[in-house]
């Protein structure tokens, strides 16, 4: 039987020792107060002249009641408190038709869309949610209605930011295709003007489409009109191909990696997709390579760690640094994502780095232990090593391929030479949005 202090104890492995997939045991897990990433309701929030309408447990309702709140966006939000007589007494369906044609008729304005989300108890019970669409289309057919979901218990199939992701295309229909125009999918954030991906498409003449940048419903719209639907996010893949599949439009997943020849093969499959000649890329990758010597020089040998948060990548970018002289100490991800082949290598020129757990419940009073300096990628890393000295992105922070290297290396440096305000910067939820706090 375990001792009570080998049961609190954090769970850790040694990269070396780590398997292939997933590091711990699942178990009683634990949400920290870094509070960066984007959930379904801010991600729901990027369609434009849209309302969003929750119809879930009253429990669940005041996690994304407070969400909305937070981004000053309660006026795009109304909810439906699901009862327990309303699981037995055969009106789960017409409850929620009844519930969302009453919010529709009380708004100050009329939405172009409204986006349904129900719960996992709505799954559990059997709700037909195509029954309900079809009668809300019916009874507001200048609307457009998205099936959305708040499913955390199929978190371990497809995610609910992964489903958010494809639902957010929802009401995009075929259109006549532009062949000079080309659609970014699945990022709450816009990718950086300055990287590789985003110059070779406008500077060869296309046009960029990305939900980041609508600013109305028929620009949202339009999106269905360009000829390639691009994804880097893994998040965001599946909502890429089913967009793609319904339009009839070319899919091209474009894994953001921190490798140099992985980075090379993505811009050559993007202008093979394009049909444009393959830029000359040693420039930035020059330039890449001069921002990690600085990065170098002001880090030291600081111990540096990352979250998988911060970087789709956690492994790739690992192996980078550390190919540079960087001293990487921790990781912090709890099973292997799509850089098995940076693991891999790792294994062998880092195996002493130390794998910690995101959520299991022990991390809790892990930032209370006494920490050594730490140059943290990302607010989890930052929050369970108590530092202040970190770089604040999600999701690789817009960044992508050589140019996305030398930024994050500058952010880096940035981190070593100045500490932030931790406490206050992690606790905002959602990175980029409106804040009340």
């Amino acid at each position: 039987m375990l001792r009570k202090q080998e049961f609190d104890r954090p769970p850790a492995i040694r990269l070396g020792d780590a398997p292939r997939g997933d590091f711990f045991a699942g178990g009683l897990e634990y949400n920290p107060p870094a509070r960066g990433v984007w959930n379904i309701v801010h991600t729901g929030m990027l369609v434009p002249e849209t309302h969003e309408i929750f119809a879930c447990a009253q429990g669940c309702l005041r996690g994304v009641i407070l969400t909305a709140a937070e981004m000053n966006a309660l006026d795009r939000m109304s909810w439906i408190s699901v009862s327990e007589q309303d699981m037995f007494d055969g009106t789960l369906e017409s409850d929620v038709v009844d519930g969302v044609s009453e919010i529709i008729e009380g708004l100050p304005y009329r939405p172009r869309a409204v986006l349904l989300y129900l719960s996992c108890i709505h799954l559990f019970a059997g709700c037909d949610f195509e029954v309900i669409i079809k009668e809300l289309s019916e009874k507001f057919p200048d609307i457009d209605f998205s099936d959305c979901y708040m499913t955390p218990t199929m978190r371990k199939t497809v995610s609910p930011d992964a489903k958010m992701r494809a639902q957010l295309y929802n009401a995009l229909r075929p259109l006549p295709v532009d062949e000079k125009s080309v659609n970014i999918i699945g990022n709450d954030r816009a990718t950086d003007e300055n990287s590789e991906l985003v110059r070779i498409i406008k500077d060869n003449g296309f046009t960029l489409r990305d939900i980041t940048a609508c600013k109305t419903y028929d620009e949202y719209l339009d999106m269905a009109k360009s000829a390639l639907n691009i994804a880097y996010l893994p998040t965001a893949a599946m909502g890429c191909s089913e967009l793609s599949e319904r339009l009839g439009t070319k899919a091209l997943y474009l894994p953001n990696s921190f490798d140099a020849e992985k980075i090379r093969a993505n811009i050559a499959a993007l202008c093979e997709a394009l049909g444009v000649e393959c830029p000359d890329l040693s420039a930035e990758e020059d330039s890449a390579e001069k921002a990690l010597k600085s990065a170098k020089s002001a880090v030291g040998d600081t111990p540096i760690a990352i979250d998988f948060t911060a970087v789709t990548q956690p492994f790739s970018l690992a192996k980078l640094l550390v190919e540079h002289g960087f001293n990487v100490r921790y990781l912090i991800c709890d099973s292997l994502g799509e850089d098995g082949d940076a693991f891999d290598a790792l294994k062998e020129i880092s195996s002493d780095i130390e794998i910690l757990s995101a959520v299991n419940v022990n991390m809790l009073h892990f930032p209370e232990e006494k920490h050594e300096r730490v140059i943290a990628v990302g607010q989890k890393a930052a929050h369970y090593l108590s530092t202040d000295y970190f770089v604040n992105i999600v999701q690789n922070g817009g960044y992508f391929g050589f140019t996305g290297i030398a930024a994050i290396a500058r952010l880096i440096e940035e981190a070593a030479l100045a500490p932030k305000d931790r406490r206050t910067l992690i606790s905002h939820k959602g990175i980029g949005c409106e804040s009340c706090i």
